[in-house]
């Protein structure tokens, strides 16, 4: 009984996703809904990522400084393993984890009090196409999510440098030197599919459970920690998944 309520919730997660570019909304009312998606969405989640990015890419550079124990392994590993680290999982994964408890509650609460006020009915009695106006925004402006994501790398190992340097672990020419010892650029391009995909999972599945939600102002609550554990079992799959297809062959 279970299977099936979760395949039907994959079916009409489907549909969603077909009603979502539909009976499209006038461009001059999308235009705006956009910025203001990009603001709530992107531009509000750069303060967070940005401190969680730095700081952990320190504590990557100085867990791996003090495996090192061998005086015979070469100190720019530091460097490259904070490369490694941060560009391939840290940042397109463990950050989009975090922004689906951040926006993934934003976007399911705010259209979850939209349904219990009734203002989604309202948009549908007008001749709105309400999913149109209210998810297609948003996804619009989490194309720019790897923007964020490009940031994230960039301080990430920022923090890992001055971590390892002024930490005492490394110096800056063997950390620069590990940094960019053997890089590979499809690790980028590998990064940035990962971050396209995430970021359509943080922009639907939360919406999805803000739009289908019945109750009240409780069951908003409930629906928010549901879209979140329910992303992030997504974000962790598809992470799966595309590891495996894009690096495993």
């Amino acid at each position: 009984m279970m299977l099936i309520r979760y395949i039907s919730q994959v079916g009409k997660y489907f549909l969603m996703l077909k009603e979502i570019f539909n009976k499209q909304t006038k461009w001059s009312v999308m235009r705006n809904l956009i910025f203001k998606e990009i603001d709530d969405l992107i531009i509000d989640s750069l303060g967070i990522v940005a401190f969680i990015s730095f700081f952990v890419g320190g504590v990557v550079a100085i867990q791996t400084a003090l495996n090192l124990t061998n005086p015979l392994i070469p100190k720019y590993l530091i460097g490259f393993a904070t490369r490694q680290s941060v560009i391939l999982e840290f940042a397109p994964t463990f950050i989009s984890v975090i922004m689906a408890g951040k926006m993934g509650s934003f976007i399911t609460s705010s259209i979850g009090t939209m349904r219990v006020t009734e203002q989604i009915d309202a948009l549908e009695v007008m001749g709105v196409n309400s999913l149109n106006y209210l998810v297609f925004p948003k996804i619009i402006a989490l194309l720019f999510y790897p923007f964020v994501i490009g940031i994230s790398m960039f301080l990430g190992i920022l923090g890992g440098w001055m971590a390892g340097v002024y930490g005492g672990f490394t110096s800056s020419a063997e950390f620069i030197n590990g940094s960019q010892m053997d890089f590979i650029p499809f690790h980028i391009i590998y990064a940035f599919i990962k971050t396209f995909i995430f970021a359509m999972l943080l922009a639907t599945i939360p919406s999805f459970h803000g739009y289908y939600m019945k109750g009240g102002a409780l069951e908003v609550g409930k629906a928010s920690t549901v879209s979140f554990v329910w992303t992030s079992v997504s974000i962790i799959l598809f992470n799966y998944i595309l590891t495996q297809l894009l690096l495993g062959s």
